[in-house]
């Protein structure tokens, strides 16, 4: 086994050399980095936050204006006939969204650049709630019918905007599906590695990895994955109608409680958050732009703005307009990063374990450690420390499942936009039950593989560079629906708003 674990390791590492590549080309290259300014900017950042900018521009700071409308959709959501609700697709997409990234994400970011580079999440969020409008609406104009249920999303608006190619739609098919295989592995193993840790807490000694406990919880979860994703959106709804609210509001309350028991320290926050996200501790890596991809990085591995990765869940929704749930999964991005990391990065900072005699440990530890061990400075006495652990470690396992289901239930949808044949489809079942076991067994055998996170960060650039250039060309037709949108005549949308074919909401419409 540990063979095993040394092989993976070392195509892992292999692998983040390609990712640090297109991460960082071209500032790892002197000649541009020692342009003033433009040299901190790789073109991975320009890419995100320009379009961002970009689409906030061309709509008005739609994610501004109409925040408002994206809540009353919300509120107003009732249960469809077909497809799901639009707070039902709200919560399946935020399910995906909130995973451990934002405790890993938020605690690694500011581990390597500092303070400052929560700055930058927030920055980035800002903007990508506009291009999460964009390419929600795109998805949510495309989608197609299909029994009871709407599909569409990346695969979907892709073949569309590409003359309808069937090989596109295969290929971004193919490219979700390898993205959620490079993602179940370290899901998997959180999943179960919080289940110890609870337990841990609850008995107060260590667990051993190996141990029935461990066993036990893998097969549970394996048998609970099968039964709830292989049920179908809908049924995948119910369950995330549940945990999501679940999980958030324990999260959210939780690490609310640390930051009014240190309402001291909250100024000092603000303080190494905006002096540093421009001139960072040199321990942080000393350089402005060190801060600021850590803080793009990470924001888009959170909140997936701009890696089309969120459009299936979009897509599903029945929608009284293509743009109402592009507002609400504008709101989705404000949820994960403004307000989970930004809590995330409360604890983290707020805790300054780097500035305590143990702050050359800080750079030894694993993310969640340092994440916990920052809790524990914020918690005062025995009991509240292990409250705190116990609820930190309940909500990252949720964070962790809840992203295990919408991985499963999108790349079923995927792989049927590949092939209807039923031995394909079990195909891609049992793949995925295989990598997700893999990433528990590691867990299991007491391994840390920290590279597997690096794959993420790989797969997240990768398919967000074959995204982002789908929502330029759409961008008319988005457009064109929110223009359709603000004027509120009353009219229904149908082909001649949108300037294209669209079935689905000449359907709707009664045409």
């Amino acid at each position: 086994m540990q063979s095993l674990f040394d092989a993976i390791n070392a195509v892992c590492s292999k692998i983040q050399v390609v990712s640090d590549l297109f991460w960082d080309f071209p500032s790892n290259f002197s000649w541009y980095g020692s342009i003033p300014i433009l040299g901190n900017f790789s073109l991975a950042i320009i890419l995100l936050l320009g379009s961002g900018i970009y689409f906030s521009c061309r709509l008005r700071f739609i994610q501004v204006r109409h925040f408002g409308h994206g809540i009353r959709v919300l509120k107003t959501s009732k249960a469809a006939q077909t497809g799901i609700s639009p707070l039902a697709a709200f919560f399946l997409s935020t399910a995906m969204r909130v995973g451990p990234g934002n405790i890993l994400g938020v605690t690694g970011a500011i581990s390597i650049g500092g303070p400052g580079a929560l700055f930058w999440m927030w920055v980035s969020a800002f903007f990508g709630m506009a291009t999460a409008y964009t390419e929600s609406t795109l998805a949510q104009i495309f989608k197609e019918k299909r029994d009871d249920e709407y599909v569409g999303g990346l695969a979907f608006y892709g073949k569309r905007l590409l003359k309808g190619s069937a090989v596109v739609g295969v290929l971004l098919s193919v490219m979700y599906i390898i993205y959620a295989l490079l993602c179940f592995p370290a899901q998997g193993f959180n999943t179960v590695s919080s289940i110890g840790q609870i337990a841990e807490v609850l008995i107060g000694h260590t667990i051993p990895t190996n141990s029935a406990l461990y066993w036990i919880s893998f097969a549970v979860l394996i048998v609970a994955m099968v039964i709830i994703s292989w049920g179908g959106i809908r049924k995948v709804t119910k369950v995330t109608d549940i945990l999501v609210p679940i999980m958030a509001v324990v999260y959210v309350l939780t690490v609310l409680v640390l930051i009014v028991v240190n309402f001291t320290r909250i100024p000092w926050f603000f303080y190494a958050v905006f002096t540093q996200a421009f001139r960072p501790e040199a321990v942080f890596g000393g350089a402005f732009g060190v801060a600021l991809i850590q803080g793009v990085k990470r924001g888009l591995m959170s909140n997936e703005a701009g890696q089309g990765t969120i459009t299936m869940p979009a897509a599903a929704s029945n929608a009284a307009h293509p743009c109402d749930q592009g507002c609400v999964q504008a709101i989705g991005v404000f949820l994960d990063t403004i307000v989970i990391c930004t809590l995330t990065g409360f604890v983290v900072i707020m805790g300054r374990v780097w500035l305590t005699d143990n702050a050359a440990a800080w750079f030894d530890l694993g993310k969640l450690p340092k994440y916990l061990a920052s809790a524990t400075e914020l918690a005062p006495g025995t009991v509240f420390n292990s409250a705190v652990s116990l609820l930190i470690s309940l909500c990252f396992g949720l964070f962790a499942f809840t992203c295990l289901l919408g991985f499963f239930s999108f790349t079923e949808i995927c792989a049927s936009r590949i092939s209807a044949k039923k031995s394909f489809l079990y195909f891609i079942r049992v793949l995925c039950l295989l990598v997700v076991s893999f990433g528990v067994l590691t867990s299991i055998a007491g391994m840390d593989l920290g590279s597997l996170w690096d794959l993420s960060d790989f797969a997240n650039i990768l398919i967000a560079y074959c995204n982002i250039p789908l929502l330029y060309l759409g961008f008319s037709y988005v457009k064109r629906a929110t223009d359709h949108f603000e004027k509120q005549d009353g009219t229904p949308f149908t082909s001649k708003e949108a300037g294209t074919e669209v079935p689905v909401w000449d359907e709707k419409a009664g045409k």
